[in-house]
Parts: structure tokens; sequence; C-alpha cells
């Protein structure tokens, strides 16, 4: 099952993914149907069905009119938080060793002359998969924002003046919410680009936090239930009516270094993250960034990521922003 969220009449509503032309209304937004499968000790599935409507939504019109919202959103941004984590994926060290002009195999250099990046890698192969009911190694990971960061499928992602890169990162989202108990719940996964600047983390890998700090998307589609092992994608930039460079990628756990459970885990286990109502989006890395390619986007250059069974693909053009004025902190 695939949901999407819209705006309809003024509210915002969930829908179902009927086929590639049409969806069916719910009742609800997702956050109000994930709520109320939690109180009902019921699956969101059966939470779909029981909201449904016969109101039915031409899928092409949501889109050229951008009605079209984040599959799971906060009524209050700011209980919305997103995080991620990387180095996760097989392949995924050598596209950072590669961005930061590391020409040096892992298998080839010794422990002690091991990068941080290469370091991390290689506990999460040796350690990110440990079973079930095992805790793993840690994953690196990484704060965005809270829900204010999130922009909808179709809409465009600013680029503030003191950026001093803006690329994509093609990536699986978690999708959650924390129920009143404090228990974490996956309502489903999602594509995600997970926007970053890579020049300014180039420099020197300690300014990873400030080139996390930046917009990003997921969307359109929400995948509920199960998620497949094995998937493969496709990345692209689209300059004008030209794509400008494509990529494919991999996802799912046969292609990570680090199992979902695992990366949950070192997410939720701080108390802070398991506030009753809040939601989380939390981004599970990559392998593929045109950066690593040396491409350099544009204002207007638009990102399609596209994963087959995640339906339409997550569409965003690029808006570069005016520079601002120094931020000027008055004391009271």
């Amino acid at each position: 099952m695939r949901l999407i969220q819209c705006e309809h009449q003024g509210q915002v509503h969930a829908a179902r993914v009927d086929s590639d032309r049409e969806v069916r209304l719910l009742d609800a937004d997702t956050y109000t149907l994930a709520r109320r499968a939690i109180a009902a000790g019921q699956s969101l599935a059966d939470a779909v069905e029981a909201a449904l409507t016969e109101t039915r939504l031409d899928y092409q019109r949501l889109v050229d009119e951008k009605r079209l919202l984040p599959p799971l959103t906060h009524p209050d941004p700011a209980h919305c938080l997103v995080t991620g984590t990387g180095l996760t994926h097989l392949g995924s060290a050598d596209t950072r060793s590669a961005m930061h002009a590391q020409s040096q195999q892992q298998a080839q250099i010794a422990e002690t002359e091991l990068t941080d990046s290469m370091r991390m890698f290689k506990l999460g192969v040796e350690g990110g998969k440990p079973g079930a009911g095992v805790i793993g190694a840690q994953p690196e990971w990484f704060y965005k924002g809270d829900g204010s960061c999130v922009v909808a499928p179709e809409a465009e992602i600013p680029v503030p003046q003191f950026a001093e890169d803006a690329g994509e990162e093609p990536e699986l989202a978690g999708l959650y919410v924390i129920g009143d108990d404090g228990r974490p719940w996956r309502v489903g996964y999602a594509i995600g680009n997970e926007f970053s600047d890579h020049v300014t983390e180039r420099f020197n890998y300690l300014w990873l936090a400030h080139s996390k700090l930046r917009a990003c998307s997921f969307g359109p589609e929400l995948w509920v239930g199960e998620l497949p092992d094995h998937l493969e994608g496709v990345s692209r930039i689209v300059r004008g009516a030209e794509t400008l460079w494509e990529k494919p990628f991999l996802t799912g756990e046969a292609n990570m270094a680090h199992g979902l459970a695992n990366l949950e885990h070192h997410h939720f286990k701080y108390s802070g993250f398991r506030r009753p109502g809040d939601v989380h989006v939390h981004f599970f890395g990559t392998a593929t960034l045109s950066f690593a390619d040396g491409i350099q986007t544009r204002d207007g250059d638009r990102f399609e990521i596209r994963l087959t069974e995640f339906g339409r693909p997550l569409r965003n053009p690029l808006r570069f922003e005016a520079a601002s004025p120094a931020i000027d902190v008055t004391s009271l």
C-alpha cells in the first residue's frame, strides 16, 4: 500500500494511491491515521481501510496544482525532528573518500592509517548487522532540523546565500510517530532527498554538522509495510530540457552495511527522541552523489529521484536565495 498527503478544500488529507492516475481520499491526515492505529492496536493498513471516502482525485492534477505535501507531517513543525545516518551503504565509503580526495583503498592500509570515515565504515561492515535482538555498531549520525526544513514534493528547495554547494542525496527515509507511552512506531518509508552542502563538508569533516543544516524533501509516496531488501533507483539532475547528470543507485538492506533495525535503535535509544506525539524523519544514507562526479548545480536545476516500487518520483527544483544581512544578536 502507498499513501500520499495533499491539500483538499483547505485541509490536509491522506489519500491511498490506487493507480498512477488516481488516488482515493481518506478522512484524515497521515499523522491522525497513525495515532488512530496506535490507540486501537491495529495496523496502519487497517486504519486506512476504515478511513476511505468515496472521493477520488486526479493524481496528475494534484502534481500540476502543487497540492502535494510530504506524506507525513506534524501539525506543529517543531514536533517533527529530521535526522540521518551516513556511511551506511556498501560503496558509501568509496564515495565519501572520493569526495574528500582520498585515494587509498581500505584493504591496502593499516588500521592506524585509516581515515575516520573509513574507520566508521569498517565498524558498520563488521558490526552493523548483528542479528535479531543484538545491538550492533553505532553509525555516523546527524541532525538536519525540525519540520520547517522539509520541502514538499514538486516545491523548490531553497539554497541559502552562505551555502558553498547545493547537492542531492538520494536515500530512503524512515517515517515514525511516537506513541503516548514513548514507543516509536514506524509509519513507513519514502524516497528522500537529503540535500546537503558537500563543499562545506569536504573542507573539513568537522563541518559535517554545518553541511547538513539545509532543507530536504521526501515523498511523494509513503510505502506502508515491509521493505524489499533490494531496491534499484535512478537519480538525475535536469537543467532546462536536458538531463545534466544521471546515475543508478542501490538501497535496501541487501546493499547496506547496517541493518535498518540497528540504525533505528541507535537513533531512538535517546529518551529525548521518544517524546510522545512527535514525528521523526530519519534518512538512511546513500552511496551515490552527483558532487562526487564533479557536478555543480545552478538555480532552476531540478532533482528527480525514482524508485519504481515507490510510485511517482520525488522532484524538486532549486532556488538560490539572495544575500542576507549578518545576524545581529541584541543583548536584553
